[in-house]
């Protein structure tokens, strides 16, 4: 029995709240259970210097816990002077799991930049970043379209993301704190609306894994992915 009493294959709750935001030119608020993520889109005109001239647009991404987004408050991060390697990959991921939807010489010379902030997290806050951005990106990119600015969609697919363990044995979808917290093994899976993997992120935090537990986890992901598009294409109409 999960703490939670959902089934191994349940996914908690999943909502997305868009145009949460007065000027982001995409927004949403992503809600998995517990887990809520305020995700934002900022359009610049400009690439950055390494893409300069080349016709390429970029999509990157940036990361942050609120101090009371945990348990017992956390110290902003701009207080310490840098960024841990915590938020540094987690950052990073999302930047790489957004691109791979996105052909970049569509979008032309520009740059878009996706916020990710935790609000509150209970576990799998990579997943709904990656699962919320892509929405802020979509209507970020609508808004672009409709201006004129670009004249083809550079969004190929849709990207999602979803955690999948092994919680007291058993192969469970969308892991909250209290399993991921004591999972004997964790993963990170982004997908595409097509079933295709853009990352899978795995390891053994108490106990080493068999290649048919991975299979029964690629399973679940595959699964759940497909909720979550649902949401997705809920929340910006398509």
């Amino acid at each position: 029995m999960r703490p939670s009493g959902r089934a191994l294959d349940e996914l908690r709750p999943v909502s997305i709240e868009v145009g949460v935001t007065r000027h982001a030119e995409g927004s949403c608020l992503i809600r998995m259970g517990d887990t809520h993520v305020l995700c934002t889109a900022t359009i610049e005109d400009k690439p950055p210097p390494f893409l300069k001239n080349t016709g390429l647009g970029w999509v990157t991404a940036e990361y942050g816990m609120l101090p009371r987004a945990t348990n017992t408050r956390m110290r902003r991060e701009a207080a310490a002077g840098k960024q841990s390697g915590r938020t540094q990959e987690i950052q990073r991921l999302i930047g790489r799991a957004l691109r791979a939807g996105v052909d970049r010489s569509a979008l032309g010379e520009r740059q878009i930049v996706i916020d990710c902030d935790v609000i509150q997290a209970d576990g799998g806050t990579r997943c709904a970043s990656i699962t919320g951005g892509w929405v802020a990106l979509r209507l970020a990119v609508n808004r672009l379209l409709k201006a004129g600015s670009i004249t083809s969609d550079p969004i190929l697919d849709h990207v999602c993301a979803v955690s999948c363990g092994i919680y007291a044995g058993q192969p469970v979808a969308d892991l909250d704190y209290a399993e991921d917290s004591v999972a004997g093994t964790d993963g990170n899976f982004v997908l595409t609306g097509r079933g295709r993997l853009i990352e899978v992120q795995m390891s053994a935090e108490g106990a080493t894994f068999s290649r048919d537990e991975m299979s029964a986890l690629l399973d679940l992901s595959d699964a759940a992915a497909k909720t979550l598009l649902a949401a997705q294409a809920e929340a910006v109409g398509s």
